[in-house]
């Protein structure tokens, strides 16, 4: 029969078809495969970035939740929804707030955490987010050996009886814990202070005053200190020598603390249980740590009494830190803006 020749150019032709459509398959397969990766990995990241959404937002409302000093709000705004209505001491507050912020300058205001650490805890937070140093007394001493000084060489047996605020603790076991207090005092004071960055520092607080048992110990650590230096003061009037400061013989000139003992039993071992600190401690805390304490008393708006010092009586180089309460029981952190 005959054969019918065909060009070369056609051949060709069938050749590559056939081989496109063994290539178009492996990239229909190809594609496929990448798509349903490339869908796969979106899905996977959509996931993981909603899982740590919300793990961040548990995070976060946690740490809120748990904060001892709450975020800045506005002055008038905090006024406003605390003193609703038109009583006579409604009025006197939204005034006195009004007050603060127009001639105080002070904008906006932290609430800190109403128990009777409060006002411990409004200082101590001010200290350590504005990186104030060490007192000049405590450079020079070591902290952690002052239970231990207190104990064996003044002999003063009775601080097993300390109490520590809320956990009403006494017992021989007293001297180790509050050295385990003072650890925490020095270490934490220590490296914040040494934090130059603000907004570190500032995180660094957060964290530290979310901590209850961290707070509960920074707290009993001052207490002690304070302890510590009435029985200082104490034992240099009972020498026959002046005291360091005048706000010693107002303290020991009270009945309920004429000597450190009933100091103790009937003033620290109720603070942070209680009661809060009171107009002396007040005194005391500002003297020891070397800050001059102003509490703006709202109470007391347009009187002579509004805004007072603690202690009276202080070195210029001291740094300021402000306070403001309503009823000098509960204190609030106020905040300045010019």
């Amino acid at each position: 029969g005959r054969h019918e020749v065909r060009p070369w150019t056609t051949a060709t032709k069938q050749s590559l078809c056939l081989m496109w459509q063994k290539v178009k398959v492996q990239l229909m397969l190809s594609m496929s495969f990448l798509v349903a990766v490339f869908w796969y990995c979106r899905r996977l990241y959509s996931f993981l970035a909603q899982l740590l959404k919300r793990w961040s937002n548990y995070l976060q409302r946690k740490l809120i939740r748990n904060l001892s000093v709450l975020p800045e709000v506005d002055l008038l705004g905090y006024s406003a929804r605390e003193w609703k209505g038109e009583t006579k001491q409604a009025k006197h507050m939204r005034e006195a707030y009004e007050g603060l912020f127009w001639s105080c300058h002070i904008k906006y205001l932290r609430q800190v955490r109403r128990d009777n650490y409060c006002v411990l805890r409004a200082v101590l937070f001010q200290i350590f987010s504005q990186g104030i140093p060490f007192p000049s007394w405590m450079k020079e001493r070591d902290i952690l050996k002052l239970p231990e000084k207190l104990l064996y060489s003044q002999g003063c047996n009775w601080i097993q009886q300390y109490s520590f605020g809320p956990e009403r603790y006494t017992g021989p076991n007293a001297f180790g814990k509050l050295r385990k207090c003072m650890e925490t005092l020095k270490t934490n004071w220590t490296e914040i202070s040494a934090t130059k960055d603000n907004e570190e520092r500032g995180n660094m607080c957060n964290t530290l005053f979310s901590d209850e048992t961290k707070e509960h110990k920074l707290y009993e650590a001052i207490k002690f200190i304070m302890l510590y230096e009435v029985v200082e003061a104490y034992e240099q009037i009972k020498n026959g020598e002046e005291p360091i400061h005048n706000l010693f013989s107002l303290l020991f000139a009270r009945d309920s603390s004429s000597d450190p003992l009933s100091f103790m039993m009937n003033h620290l071992n109720s603070i942070g249980d209680s009661v809060c600190l009171d107009q002396v401690e007040l005194f005391l805390l500002g003297y020891l740590l070397e800050v001059k304490i102003r509490v703006y008393r709202l109470h007391r708006f347009n009187t002579e009494e509004f805004q007072v010092n603690y202690p009276d009586e202080y070195r210029r180089e001291w740094n300021e830190i402000s306070l403001l309460t309503e009823d000098d029981r509960y204190y609030n952190i106020p905040l300045f803006r010019t």
